[in-house]
């Protein structure tokens, strides 16, 4: 166990673990953030996996042309994959939650009276979830929807799931993005750079 690793909550094993999302709408940096966070965590001596974004796999149409029969595939592998990593890992980093999943699916089809509950009840599994803004329209990376319009469209069905639902969220601030990483530690009580050691400290 690494000094950081002290630092990180209990779960209900008596293991020091953490989960985290970064959610939001596509095409406003999610990914990167990720990647970023997970370096940061692993220069902290941690043990860190990544959930990447689930949608990309999936065999079903996703974007405008989602289903429900699509986002519950997502919603269930996204569970699933959480639970792998979270087994074998310190931290898990998320690519997206179940929280925005379940937003493309009210976007699609409205809300299901069968699968929020396990939304409601999975999102409390994240000890911290960053909502990442708007900062500018998506591009087209192969899979990402373009449209600005549907783009604002999930970032305010998400918006309104976190009030309805009562999600404690933690939202970056639209105006430092170069600061989001850093953000994310502070919150999470963990340091930005790693602990230096003396090496010339006084020895008894």
């Amino acid at each position: 166990m690494s000094a950081s690793s002290v630092l990180l909550p209990l779960d209900g094993l008596g293991r020091h673990r953490l989960k985290v999302a970064f959610v939001g709408t596509h095409g406003v940096g999610k990914t990167t953030l990720c990647f970023d966070l997970a370096a940061q965590l692993k220069r902290l001596d941690l043990g860190v996996d990544l959930v990447k974004e689930v949608a990309r796999r999936c065999p079903l149409p996703i974007n405008e042309d989602t289903t429900l029969d699509a986002q519950a595939w997502i919603l269930h592998t996204q569970i699933a994959e959480e639970i792998a990593a979270a087994s074998q890992n310190e931290v898990v980093v998320c690519d997206r939650s179940v929280l925005d999943n379940y937003a493309y699916l009210v976007a699609s089809a409205g809300r299901q009276s069968s699968l929020e509950p396990l939304v409601l009840q999975w999102v409390r599994s994240y000890h911290a979830l960053f909502k990442v803004p708007v900062t500018g329209a998506p591009t087209f990376d192969g899979k990402r929807a373009v449209s600005p319009t549907f783009q604002q469209q999930i970032d305010h069905l998400i918006d309104d799931l976190v009030e309805e639902l009562g999600v404690p969220v933690h939202h970056l601030d639209p105006g430092d993005r170069a600061g989001w990483t850093a953000a994310a530690l502070e919150h999470l009580g963990l340091a930005t750079t790693p602990p230096q050691i003396d090496l010339f400290a006084a020895r008894e």
